[in-house]
């Protein structure tokens, strides 16, 4: 249970996560409770290194049972067989690590680094137009530039050109870029990833926590929603909690409506209707805030699709959430009541 929270951090951008496990000890229930959670984060990829695989007797059968039962469960998660793959290893020696083993005959894949360095990378940022949470609006002021008004942060989603059109959320307000400036001068294009300041055409009224976006298929800002999240907090989590929603660059109050379900951290099963979450549970929420996020589904952009919730009185991350039902594309079974 210990190890949920930092499983939620690690994961919810990865593109390919590699679990270890014991030869000796197989799938364990650390094993499938990482497996449900990564498949609620919409992780891709999984890698099963599957260590120690020295130390049994009979490798090949061992090596064998252990990835019937791993694609059993990743099946059973939402995942298809061309995105796991198991891999036996003995991190002491190095075996099928960076060098393919010849103590490993019954397995001809590639090994660790092979098969990381080969993989394709997702192109998720692209799967929806431009995402520009703006973090700050530069104003120098100075002899030198009077009038620029530029606004920085990075691009989350998508691309952006100069000439593009744009829209400022939650304001609505349309006007095109300009320019996009670097530390190492001028871009034509910026990608997902990059850090920039675009500089619009028209003076608009552009705040930190705005978003600049794509007009083809921007967002609907939100102000109640439902959301999936792992609770990470002693105390526990009841309806009617009073706290602080950061989504990118905004953070703004939010109050918790119902405990829609609850998820079994082993195969995701919903339980209906919990009284509280409690330290590393996962569950789904219903959240209200006093300012609209601008947010995609966390299923079609997990950037954009993510957010924290913050103790107002000390600060401190209390959960991660994700906009959405992050369940929705992993046929799981029904619901079942508490």
């Amino acid at each position: 249970m210990q190890y949920t929270r930092n499983t939620v951090s690690g994961a919810s951008t990865a593109q390919l996560v590699i679990l270890l496990v014991d030869a000796r000890k197989g799938v364990i229930t650390q094993t499938r409770r990482h497996a449900a959670v990564l498949a609620l984060l919409g992780v891709p990829r999984l890698v099963l290194a599957v260590n120690k695989i020295d130390l049994v007797e009979d490798p090949a059968t061992v090596f064998a049972d252990i990835s019937a039962e791993f694609n059993s469960l990743t099946s059973s998660l939402g995942w298809s067989t061309e995105d796991v793959i198991e891999i036996p290893v003995s991190a002491l020696h190095g075996d099928n690590v960076a060098v393919k083993s010849d103590k490993t005959p019954y397995y001809d894949g590639p090994t660790l680094i092979e098969h990381l360095e080969s993989v394709p990378v997702d192109a998720e940022p692209h799967r929806v137009g431009l995402r520009f949470p703006v973090q700050y609006v530069i104003r120098p002021r100075t002899a030198e530039f009077p009038d620029y008004r530029g606004y920085a942060g990075q691009v989350a989603a998508g691309s952006v050109d100069v000439g593009d059109e744009v829209v400022i959320l939650p304001s609505g307000t349309r006007t095109t870029v300009e320019r996009i400036d670097t530390a190492d001068g001028e871009l034509r294009t910026a990608h997902a990833g990059r850090s920039v300041t675009l500089v619009l055409a028209d003076d608009v009224d552009v705040s930190r926590g705005d978003t600049i976006a794509s007009p083809q298929d921007a967002p609907e800002p939100i102000g109640d929603f439902e959301a999936t999240v792992c609770w990470l907090a002693e105390k526990p989590l009841r309806p009617g909690a009073r706290l602080l929603l950061k989504h990118g660059t905004r953070t703004t109050q939010a109050i918790v409506g119902a405990l829609v379900e609850r998820f079994d951290e082993q195969d995701l099963t919903a339980h209906e209707g919990p009284e509280s979450l409690e330290l590393n549970e996962i569950g789904r929420i219903s959240v209200r805030v006093a300012e609209p996020i601008v947010a995609d589904d966390y299923a079609v952009n997990r950037h954009t699709g993510s957010f924290l919730l913050i103790d107002p009185a000390g600060g401190n991350t209390l959960a991660a959430g994700l906009v959405g039902n992050a369940l929705a594309a992993v046929e799981l079974g029904s619901a079942v009541p508490t």
